[in-house]
């Protein structure tokens, strides 16, 4: 085995910080945590993703742009180190678990223009984490109800 000095690996490396928790972040965490990233950048003008809605299913999910939302968020070591892959929307999808259409809403060329502030960025994606939370909420209740409903046809 050979030694190697922090400054020798990060020559053929990313050296990415251990954090206290090992426990993995959690989809709205997620979410939280590129929204921190992108509010970090300020008024700091990023590219948009254009005409995310016209491409076909696999076109779409290799769209990307340097220098975007989503290059931010991949730029963030936690991110990288709990398993973001890329900068693509398809990555985005996986990793962050929300809908193209949603990742639309938060970069696409038609609701910014060509430009967007990394600022206006993260309230959409805090918007977008805040939607799938009270949705998540409204399907647990409504499976409940409904569980409810059904338990009390059978026992009549």
């Amino acid at each position: 085995m050979e030694y190697k000095t922090l400054n020798d690996i990060r020559d053929v490396a990313d050296i990415l910080p251990t954090w206290p928790s090992a426990r993995p972040l959690s989809k709205g965490e997620r979410l939280e945590r590129w929204a921190e990233a992108l509010e970090r950048e300020g008024e700091r003008r990023l590219k948009t993703l254009f005409e995310i809605e016209y491409a076909l299913p696999g076109e779409r999910a290799v769209l990307r742009a340097d220098d975007s939302a989503l290059t931010v968020a991949f730029n963030d070591p936690r991110l990288r180190a709990e398993g973001l892959a890329g900068d693509t929307v398809g990555d985005a999808v996986v990793f962050f678990g929300i809908s193209e259409w949603a990742l639309h809403d938060i970069l696409c060329f038609c609701h910014h223009g060509a430009t967007m502030g990394a600022d206006a960025a993260a309230i959409r994606v805090r918007a977008a984490a805040a939607y799938h939370s009270s949705y998540t909420r409204a399907m647990f209740v409504g499976s409940m109800v409904a569980s409810a409903i059904a338990v009390s046809a059978l026992m009549a």
